[in-house]
């Protein structure tokens, strides 16, 4: 399967050493650039691509927005881009409906992988953005409500993978813990994310502190 990517960064040097990255790998085409976050919106809206690396930080319109609009426009999964771990509009950005977020220094092999880990549904949350973003929903304090009444709609051992996928855990770590099949633990994760609405892993985090399914400080 050949990926599409939308690159949208707001510098030249980085737009294009992405582009060119990426437009070398055997699964992977590059289908169009943007340099601010309205010119993503219309690109990525008219291309539709599987995968947008997005800037956070960029003129005219910002990566948040930006994201919030493709995520609902189209069926692309966003990846943010940023110079720092602790940006405070990488959270929003998730909430946004972002898949993950890289550091621009990432290692091209990082890069690479990155696009593929998202590409095949998983989140891509770094440690530093997880606990700041566990530390955000547990300032909130209690859980939203209308959250807390649709996990009616999950069984408990989806309960349970969802637990498990709030802790950041890979399909092989959760069948390790629930003593189950990896095959299992896909069906788990799909229906899941199928009953609640939900775009992938990194929105599964979100929704399992707001629901108060999991709650900040416990293992």
């Amino acid at each position: 399967m050949m990926l599409r990517v939308l690159v949208v960064d707001d510098q030249d040097l980085f737009r294009g050493g992405f582009a060119m990255i990426l437009d070398a790998q055997p699964d992977m085409r590059v289908v169009g650039e943007a340099a601010d976050g309205a010119e993503a919106i219309r690109v990525a809206t008219g291309l539709d691509p599987d995968i947008v690396l997005m800037d956070i930080r960029m003129p005219v319109v910002d990566g948040v927005r930006a994201t919030t609009e493709i995520c609902a426009k189209t069926g692309a999964k966003v990846i943010v881009l940023t110079m720092f771990d602790v940006d405070e509009y990488v959270y929003a950005a998730l909430a946004a409906g972002a898949s993950g977020f890289l550091l621009k220094d990432i290692r091209r092999d990082e890069l690479v992988n990155a696009i593929r880990v998202v590409a095949a549904g998983d989140a891509l949350l770094a440690p530093s953005v997880t606990r700041r973003l566990i530390a955000d929903l547990a300032r909130r304090g209690h859980p939203v409500p209308a959250l807390v009444t649709r996990l009616g709609e999950l069984t408990d051992r989806e309960r349970d993978t969802l637990r498990q996928l709030a802790r950041g855990l890979s399909n092989v770590e959760i069948a390790a813990e629930l003593h189950v099949s990896e095959n299992t633990v896909k069906t788990h994760v799909s229906n899941v994310l199928s009953k609640l609405g939900l775009r992938d892993r990194a929105q599964a985090v979100v929704f399992a502190y707001e629901s108060g399914l999991v709650i900040a400080g416990e293992s």
